[in-house]
């Protein structure tokens, strides 16, 4: 095993540097993973943008990992072995002690870190990362191709698990980017009439590709009425946090219907509370997921043939990688790449 790796650290916020550090040992339930892949998502621009700059050493980003396990920390589970290969995403690891880990709700612990913000993520040869926020990757997915889905992919997938929406019934996906393009998959291999809403036709035949029934473009068509025309929509699931958009399209949601964010910001969004009571309709969040559920999706991407649009850049090219993601300048996903690690623990 190797006793140094590079690793691009937030320097100073805002800025990303290359640097040589020693490999580090797993503590008591912890494993060391030597980094294959890690994708890059729109929350690592705020996570460099706003890292904690008296931190010593600095810290290193990114929540989509996958890579192979090199050394095991003491009272890891037995599941876990030097070889396997594994992903952590955004949630690092669940406590097991709160109340929310005893209700089984290990998405919602609250005394796990935070990959890349509160702990040191993938954007390097090696990492630390809890046993508990461990996923095991399939075979049939490649380390590029699994990374984009412990986030984007869980993200997606999961909150159309939660839309309410069944077989047969219309989803509209608004928001047409590295979420987006998964959700998309997703809703047509679960069996939904699929509409996704972008903002111009340059994205209409990707999404049209990527499993949509229709496109809806916003600057020539309003979304709403295009959606009531056929009955509504049973689920909104929204990837963008733009509120004006969002209630654009929310007169479009069939009764009983529900509509799941996943774009977050800053600004509130404003719900009719009669809109809302007068046909049963509902406004929810949703959160990745479990490590369990994580490995559910990792499955049904392998299953239904889902995977993500990406282009692959080199570790040392992170800091154009996430300048070209925050930018728009990707379709749809970019992943960091180390090299060659399959032998690395030996």
């Amino acid at each position: 095993m190797k006793t140094t790796y590079r690793a691009m650290q937030v320097t100073t916020p805002g800025t990303l540097e290359l640097v040589e550090r020693e490999a580090p040992k797993p503590g008591r339930g912890e494993v060391l993973i030597a980094v294959e892949a890690c994708g890059i998502c729109g929350a690592d621009a705020s996570d460099i943008d706003k890292a904690d700059p008296t931190l010593t050493p600095p810290r290193v980003p990114g929540h989509e990992v996958v890579g192979r396990i090199v050394a095991v920390g003491p009272d890891a589970p037995s599941i876990w072995k030097i070889g396997q290969r594994v992903g952590v995403s955004r949630l690092g690891g669940h406590c097991n002690e709160c109340r929310e880990c005893r209700r089984g709700r290990f998405n919602l612990c609250r005394n796990q870190p935070i990959v890349g913000s509160s702990c040191d993520g993938g954007y390097a040869e090696m990492m630390i990362a809890r046993a508990t926020g461990l996923v095991s990757i399939p075979d049939e997915l490649s380390s590029e191709e699994a990374a984009p889905i412990l986030c984007a992919g869980i993200a997606t997938f999961n909150a159309l698990k939660k839309s309410g929406a069944e077989a047969g019934d219309t989803v509209a996906i608004l928001g047409i980017g590295g979420l987006g393009h998964m959700a998309l998959q997703y809703a047509r291999k679960m069996g939904f009439r699929v509409m996704a809403i972008g903002r111009g036709e340059d994205i209409a035949a990707d999404a049209m590709k990527l499993g949509a029934h229709r496109y809806v473009d916003t600057n020539k068509e309003d979304a709403a009425d295009v959606l009531n025309a056929i009955g509504g929509a049973k689920a909104i699931l929204t990837t963008i946090a733009n509120p004006t958009a969002v209630t654009a399209l929310m007169p479009a949601l069939a009764p009983e219907g529900r509509l799941v964010v996943l774009g977050v910001g800053k600004d509130p969004l404003p719900v009719s509370t009669s809109y809302l009571v007068g046909a049963e309709r509902g406004v929810i969040g949703s959160i990745t997921g479990s490590p369990f559920e994580n490995e559910k999706t990792l499955d049904f991407s392998a299953l239904a043939g889902v995977r993500p649009m990406i282009e692959t850049m080199p570790l040392e090219r992170a800091a154009e990688a996430v300048h070209k993601m925050s930018s728009g300048d990707v379709k749809f996903r970019v992943v960091l790449t180390m090299g060659d690690q399959s032998n690395a623990h030996q």
